[in-house]
């Protein structure tokens, strides 16, 4: 079997050959500038930020549509806009899948997760387990594989994007352009704290929906609606592919999200339940969303960010997966290359060229001016995704990491220590530009996001179980996490060494790679976890009341009277008996009670 190589490949093709951007363009792209770094400065002075709640949560005074808008643009990347749309050119509209299970996910977050998460007191997720489990052991491991999975995975799948863009669709510098994005994004990150990255998200969502939607209603005009894309969309072949072969064709369940559940790339059965448990670990348990969360002034706030985030959550499928299905209908010969040789001298990758849909379809398609605006989104995308990660990794290093090998630390310490990852880590998106560069002539990109599939559910279940199974312990969710990574990471070497052989090949690998849809393994995972965690939780000794009260049964009802903006601060998250006030002595509460 033919490997690829994983040197960088230079497309022989000229893709975007007549597309530069124009005066009209640039201004557009130099007001868009302006406007985030305007918005940076002023939320820099316009919250504290000298203590570590107001520059790691922003001070908790964060009304809800900033919330629900910075856990959209956290959460669509770059790699969200180029991954989407090549998926619906590749594939149809079951990628649709992961956006919709979001939906849910995140509403789950706000009506179950947060409470308890408020009750502990907690600024980050080890944190969280640290005091429902007692130990260091758990929040330490934890600590470190958050941080691994931000730096080598979500870094990694948004600059990969973001280069694709700047390098093929705009012919720019690579290396210019992403040192001058990533100097802009870090004068406000590492100044203003969460509170900047929150205020600039809720701009980059603006922008964002605008161009997308704007890029939707031509590509829609352009096919003769939805109508037209339907019936179009099966006829979408490229000119040069093998015959009595299958390769280059449109699948014939491009339309279906729920797709056979043993031949199909997702299978039904792996949607709703293999799906489902990576996707609570990440809007339930990971730093990046639920720090944005606890930013919010009360419950009230942070449950309506939730809805207005999966309300947004509809849209991918109109704004990301049709467009990239739509370029495939107009270019079909570069989107839909089917050929290995003929893949890698279009975009420079023989295993297909369907990322290129959607910065093909943006620059042959919209006016002068138009093409500056979505410019704009392409690079608000990979700065909000990135600024969210720079902050949050830094939280989980800064209170998880610092503070255990530095406990009597000051709040200044631990906000200069905060700063300077932030720092650090932007040297390090510079240092991925050349395994990018490298990983787009080969399977890079494809591992790397497995990873996080073999590695989310044994997380995933510990945290369900610690807040929703008082009986849980330590011990418990120790080895419950081990044996599950174990498995996890036993399962992404197999991955590396049987690559999955590209369309006309014959198929190698071993049974367990072959045949087990990593969505399927991801429930496999997700049991064997609960089992080991269930038998030896209750094999070991009972976890003290106190870690029991940080369950869903140990904290109180959270109705939002009782969680109103005097019930939010730190001081006031454990558990404790309120008093109802008297409103003619606190006239301004019931205005608080009514704002949502």
């Amino acid at each position: 079997m033919e490997t690829t190589s994983s040197t960088p490949v230079t497309p022989l093709w000229d893709v975007f050959p007549q597309r530069t951007l124009e005066a009209v363009d640039i201004a557009v792209l130099v007001l868009y500038f302006v406007f985030v770094l305007a918005v940076g400065l002023w939320s820099m002075w316009k919250t504290q930020r000298s203590t570590v709640k107001g520059y790691f949560l922003a001070g908790g005074q964060m009304v809800w549509w900033p919330v629900g808008a910075s856990l959209f643009a956290s959460n669509v990347g770059s790699g969200h806009f180029i991954g989407l749309a090549g998926s619906g050119a590749a594939s149809g509209i079951a990628a649709t899948a992961y956006e919709w299970n979001g939906m849910f996910s995140v509403l789950v977050l706000a009506w179950l997760f947060l409470p308890i998460y408020i009750a502990a007191g907690v600024t980050t997720m080890p944190e969280y387990l640290q005091k429902r489990f007692g130990g260091k052991r758990i929040q330490m491991f934890l600590a470190i594989l958050y941080l691994f999975i931000y730096i080598f995975t979500k870094i990694s799948v948004d600059m990969y994007a973001g280069a694709l863009f700047i390098q093929q669709a705009l012919h720019w510098d690579l290396y210019i352009a992403v040192v001058g994005l990533l100097a802009i994004t870090a004068v406000y990150t590492v100044a203003g704290g969460l509170a900047a990255v929150i205020y600039t998200d809720a701009l980059q969502t603006f922008i964002m929906l605008i161009g997308a939607v704007t890029l939707m209603v031509f590509s829609f005009v352009e096919v003769g609606g939805l109508e037209g894309l339907q019936t179009k969309y099966f006829d979408a072949i490229p000119s040069s592919r093998k015959e009595n072969s299958s390769c280059g064709l449109p699948r014939k369940d491009a339309f279906h999200i729920f797709r056979d559940p043993v031949n199909s790339d997702l299978p039904w059965p792996g949607v709703l339940v293999g799906m489902t448990i990576p996707s609570l670990w990440y809007w339930c348990t990971d730093q990046v969303i639920v720090q944005r969360s606890l930013a919010a002034k009360n419950l009230s706030h942070a449950k309506g960010g939730s809805l207005m985030t999966s309300y947004l959550k509809i849209l991918p499928l109109f704004m990301m997966v049709m467009p990239g299905m739509i370029s495939r209908i107009l270019f079909p010969d570069l989107v839909a290359c089917a050929d290995a040789e003929i893949c890698r001298k279009i975009c420079g990758n023989p295993s297909g060229c369907s990322d290129i849909a959607y910065p093909k379809l943006v620059l042959e398609l919209l006016p002068t001016g138009l093409r500056g605006l979505m410019m704009s989104v392409m690079i608000a995308a990979l700065m909000s995704s990135l600024t969210s990660i720079f902050n949050s990794a830094s939280t989980i290093f800064t209170m998880d990491l610092w503070k255990h090998f530095r406990p009597r630390c000051s709040e200044w310490e631990l906000m200069i220590v905060g700063r300077v990852f932030v720092l650090l880590l932007t040297v390090v998106s510079i240092l991925w530009i050349p395994l990018v560069q490298a990983g787009q002539g080969g399977q890079l990109f494809i591992y790397i996001q497995s990873i996080s599939s073999y590695l989310q559910p044994p997380v995933a279940m510990v945290f369900i179980l610690g807040c929703f199974w008082k009986r849980a312990n330590e011990k418990g969710a120790f080895w419950g996490l081990v044996i599950g990574l174990l498995l996890g990471v036993i399962r992404l070497v197999l991955d590396f060494i049987y690559p999955e052989p590209q369309c006309g090949e014959t198929d190698l690998r071993p049974g367990v790679v072959k045949y087990m849809h990593y969505l399927y393994f991801s429930m496999v995972l997700a049991t064997i976890s609960t089992l080991t965690m269930l038998v030896v939780s209750l094999l070991t000794e009972p976890p003290s009341e106190e870690m029991v009260r940080l369950t869903a049964k140990g904290t109180p009802s959270c109705s939002p009277p009782s969680c109103g903006s005097a019930g939010w601060s730190a001081s006031s998250r454990a558990p404790r008996t309120r008093q109802r006030p008297n409103p003619s002595r606190s006239p301004g509460l019931l205005w608080r009670r009514s704002r949502w």
